[in-house]
């Protein structure tokens, strides 16, 4: 036993001597650790950064979520920043206007808009007139003026549906204000008609918001059939009138309650697939807050709400087989609530919360190709009678016009932004893509996804890229001769053959790219090039 003991302490020694130097490592470059720890965890003091890192690394001693990065995936790819609005609030004109102007200074190119029920087809069925102030008013004239408006400053809006009038329930809004109404005949009406109305001027619909907790669903028992139900009404009805029209779901609220009113996010997506409701829309959408800790916090704990939560959503759809589907993010954003108001939300303080929007916004486009839009919540408010609660405290602007930190961030970032492809299966459309010259939009059902750009003689295609290796993927059936450059050097020619028999031919760009932006341009120096999507893969 002593011998061993004796042969045991050089290496007890040696192990204490590298504990030592790493702790003097870390000490340091303690600030570099720090930030790598925030980067795993998503938190700012380090005692909880070394609890949060301890639950990162157990969660991969669990199966992990599947994402699936590099698959096709329909509306991923548009311009993807846009914020909430209440500006069916607003009573004067002007600050519509002032609004709108502020989220078109700030980069923004989308609204999320309600456009409730119980505000257009007020007094009863049919009747889209406003007896409420003691004078006649067309209901419509508030909407038609916010979508003018909205196209004035480039801007496209997400109409959120929903909100039933009173008149809708045999019961009123004894059953809440936010009940689904007893005939679903009169659902559809009411979509027919915002989209009969702004046909060609919205395109994309929500149907609903939250149906799994309440109040969102009234004082009924949560029902994913329920809600399956009228998604289907939402989505047929409104394809009737308009089959350009694209159908998201109403986000789902994250949560861990199994009660009767409140359903865990998880459950209720698996029983709307159970249920059949994939084929009621076109883009699922989520809620994703950060909460208590920020963008970063990569802990995959199905009880834990945290900002990767949508890691789990996208696991659901491609265990349904609906991988091809954007998730659309209705809602982020922290909350500032300060001391005297409880922090139902969490409590970031101003400048954090400035700097995990940002974060938020770089960690979707880096790391999710399967999410497409993001909606901010949310710009702000009519006035500050909810000055006293805690969901006041995610607004961007005060009442006034004042911009909040996170607003400034949100622009800065905005406005000087390079347009970047990240890991991914990214289409042909997508926004970072400039195309000059001679293209064309072809439809063709053999493409993936059903489309791809045509484009000849003199055409360009340019692109910033941020990864190891890009790849085009193009139409079989068309040849061409190419000049590629990459970053600063020199251009090289790479030829296309017309017979080559795989579909998509995959045409390499660059492989070995280093770190940073890189940026890539392809010209068609003779014959046809049909762009399909370009790859980016972040390992070889």
């Amino acid at each position: 036993m002593g011998s061993r003991t004796r042969l045991l302490w050089p290496a007890v020694l040696l192990g204490l001597a590298l504990l030592v130097f790493l702790a003097g490592v870390a000490w340091a470059r303690q600030d570099a650790v720090r930030r790598w720890l925030r980067s795993q965890t998503g938190e700012e003091l380090l005692a909880a950064q070394v609890r949060g890192l301890g639950h990162v690394v157990s969660g991969y001693l669990r199966p992990r979520p599947a994402t699936e990065p590099l698959i096709p995936v329909r509306h991923a790819g548009l311009y993807p920043f846009g914020v909430n609005t209440f500006l069916q609030n607003e009573t004067d004109p002007r600050r519509v206007e002032r609004t709108l102007a502020m989220i078109e200074a700030a980069g923004f190119r989308w609204i999320r808009q309600e456009f409730p029920w119980e505000d257009l087809e007020i007094h009863r069925k049919g009747w889209f007139v406003d007896l409420r102030n003691r004078e006649i008013r067309n209901a419509w004239t508030k909407y038609d003026y916010i979508v003018e408006r909205t196209e004035a400053h480039n801007l496209s809006i997400i109409a959120r549906l929903s909100n039933p009038p009173a008149w809708a329930r045999a019961r009123g809004n004894d059953v809440g204000p936010q009940a689904p109404p007893d005939d679903l005949q009169d659902f559809c009406d009411y979509v027919q008609a915002v989209a009969r109305r702004y046909r060609g001027r919205i395109r994309y619909y929500q149907i609903w918001n939250e149906p799994n907790i309440f109040p969102e669903w009234g004082t009924y028992a949560v029902s994913p059939e329920g809600y399956a139900r009228l998604l289907q009404a939402g989505f047929t009805c409104i394809k009737a009138v308009d089959p350009d029209a694209v159908i998201l779901t109403a986000p789902l609220a994250p949560t861990i309650e199994l009660t009767r009113r409140d359903l865990n996010d998880f459950l209720f997506l698996q029983r709307l697939y159970d249920a059949g409701a994939a084929r009621w829309f076109d883009v699922l959408a989520v809620q994703d807050y950060g909460l208590w800790s920020g963008p970063y916090d990569r802990r995959m704990r199905p009880r834990v709400l945290n900002f990767s939560r949508p890691i789990y959503i996208r696991d659901i759809m491609l265990r349904n087989g609906d991988g091809e589907k954007a998730i659309w993010a209705s809602e982020v954003g922290w909350n500032s609530a300060p001391e005297g108001v409880v922090p139902l939300f969490g409590r970031t303080p101003e400048d954090r919360r400035a700097r995990y929007a940002v974060e938020a916004f770089e960690r979707i486009q880096r790391e999710w190709p399967w999410m497409g839009v993001v909606t901010y919540w949310f710009f702000k408010q009519a006035d500050d009678r909810e000055a006293d609660q805690p969901q006041y405290y995610f607004r961007l602007v005060e009442p006034d016009f004042t911009p909040t930190p996170a607003y400034e961030a949100i622009r800065r970032f905005l406005t000087t932004l390079r347009p970047t492809l990240y890991r991914g299966y990214h289409q042909e459309t997508h926004w970072a893509l400039t195309y000059e010259g001679p293209w064309e939009r072809r439809a063709d059902d053999r493409a993936v996804l059903g489309g791809y750009a045509l484009g000849r003689e003199g055409a360009t295609l340019s692109f910033g890229v941020e990864g190891r290796s890009v790849v085009l993927a193009l139409r079989p059936g068309l040849a061409a001769r190419l000049a590629v450059r990459v970053g600063d050097g020199a251009p090289r020619e790479l030829s296309v053959r017309g017979d080559t028999p795989s579909d998509p031919v995959l045409l390499p760009l660059a492989e070995g790219l280093g770190p940073g932006r890189h940026a890539v341009r392809v010209e068609v120096l003779e014959g046809e090039l049909g762009v399909d999507g370009i790859i980016v893969r972040q390992e070889e």
